[in-house]
């Protein structure tokens, strides 16, 4: 992921640094800040390319934006923007309504049409995630596409909860995406974004039904994700929240060659591994990390721990503290010498 960051410059440039960068990745040219913390003014963005869809994540202190209509009638209108606030929140206004976004709300917006906003004043840091995407990527007729300019999808309830929830993961772990990642995720992102905006279209059955399928699973397994720590999360609890059969679950996973509990299990595991190899965690105890991570029972733990990964929890992170150790070691003779 490339980042920009007003870090790169001196203080008293950073906000006109800030315009830069926003005229250059969505030809916002009109921003302003309380001239108070226009001097020191930070924030920063990650950019990443998942195919056709191009992934921002922005992280910056309150200011407002304003795309005159001078600006907008040069902005491309075959692209398409859709934002999710990942931390804080703020207010857009379009066509003279005014919407206030919480954390996990979704907004689609024609790039091409004037608009304004503001990130939340009494928030020190907001975090916004962009989608911009050609709009020839969605089935949905423009003309439906452009009902939903004013219109704030729900991150808290029924289809808007289940996108979010896969938008807010792709976020928070946008720095950790390989290319091979970035492909995959490439097909999913727009699947999920079709189903969410069919949906609040109700416009449901044009939506092919591959896409449904796979949107379905991503949503399920950011559902997954986002509750790995509840050692009640069950297949049954799953089906219920995503309005399904259980019998259809199950489908669902055996069509990608796994079973929902050997899904869940495997992603505990990959959290307790991660763990168990960090050394601001190294006085925790094992079990506390287990339970963490929705493993009730050490004893199981241990054993489908052991098998996963051929050590113990405890002879793992011996393992790998050595390992480290050693590194460290190492690059304190190589100074030395």
């Amino acid at each position: 992921m490339d980042v920009i960051s007003t870090a790169e410059v001196s203080e008293g440039e950073r906000f006109n640094f800030w315009r830069e960068v926003n005229s250059k990745l969505w030809g916002i040219h009109n921003l302003r800040c309380d001239p108070h913390h226009e001097s020191a003014f930070q924030a920063e963005v990650g950019i990443i390319e998942l195919g056709s869809v191009q992934a921002t994540l922005m992280t910056t202190m309150p200011h407002s934006v304003h795309q005159a209509p001078k600006r907008t009638r040069q902005a491309d209108p075959e692209m398409l923007k859709l934002s999710c606030f990942v931390r804080g929140g703020g207010v857009v206004t379009q066509d003279g309504r005014r919407v206030e976004y919480r954390v996990g709300d979704l907004r689609l917006y024609d790039t091409s049409r004037p608009f304004g906003g503001e990130f939340a004043p009494n928030i020190p840091t907001s975090q916004l995630l962009h989608l911009r995407f050609p709009r020839s990527l969605l089935p949905l007729p423009a003309r439906d596409l452009r009902k939903l300019d004013t219109v704030r999808i729900e991150g808290a309830k029924g289809v808007g909860a289940l996108s979010s929830q896969f938008l807010l993961h792709l976020a928070r772990h946008m720095h950790e995406l390989s290319p091979p990642d970035a492909a995959r995720l490439s097909t999913l992102t727009v699947d999920v974004l079709t189903v969410a905006l069919a949906h609040t279209l109700d416009a449901r059955s044009v939506v092919p039904p591959h896409t449904r399928r796979r949107a379905l699973m991503a949503q399920i397994q950011a559902f997954i994700r986002q509750n790995l720590g509840d050692a009640h999360l069950t297949p049954d609890m799953i089906a219920t929240a995503h309005h399904i059969s259980l019998r259809y679950l199950h489908s669902l996973f055996h069509q990608d060659g796994h079973t929902v509990a050997g899904w869940i299990r495997q992603r505990r595991l990959e959290q307790c591994r991660r763990d168990l190899t960090e050394p601001r965690l190294c006085l925790r105890p094992i079990n506390a990390i287990a339970a963490r991570w929705g493993f009730s029972s050490p004893a199981h733990f241990s054993h489908v721990f052991r098998n996963a990964y051929g050590l113990s929890p405890r002879d793992f992170r011996q393992q790998r503290a050595t390992a480290a150790q050693n590194k460290d070691a190492s690059a304190r003779q190589l100074r030395r010498t």
